[in-house]
């Protein structure tokens, strides 16, 4: 009984995992927030991208890209981390871009 219990608890959280958001409780009075992942500091108000591609305020980040989720079986995803961009393109020819029929995020 609590193997299924725990089954239906990771189904249930599996459509979760591709949230893209996350929020945070701003401390009222609080005139400057840190960045979690990059540890800067900003103040309320402000709006910033961090170094994991997240747009972020003091109140919460969303990712700031989207995920391609349908894609033609002879192409492939890569993630550019300096544009905050997948690149869809043909497997064998890194040149020639793919369509894109699904994505998440953003």
């Amino acid at each position: 009984m609590k193997y299924l219990a725990l089954a239906f608890l990771l189904c249930a959280l599996a459509p979760l995992s591709n949230g893209a958001c996350f929020q945070r409780e701003v401390e009222p009075g609080l005139t400057h927030c840190q960045d979690d992942v990059d540890g800067t500091w900003h103040a309320v108000g402000s709006s910033w991208r961090n170094s994991r591609c997240m747009d972020c305020t003091c109140s919460g980040c969303c990712s700031g890209y989207s995920t391609p989720t349908r894609i033609p079986d002879e192409c492939v995803s890569v993630f550019d981390s300096e544009a905050c961009e997948y690149i869809v393109h043909k497997r064998d020819d890194p040149s020639v871009l793919c369509p894109i029929f699904g994505a998440v995020g953003k």
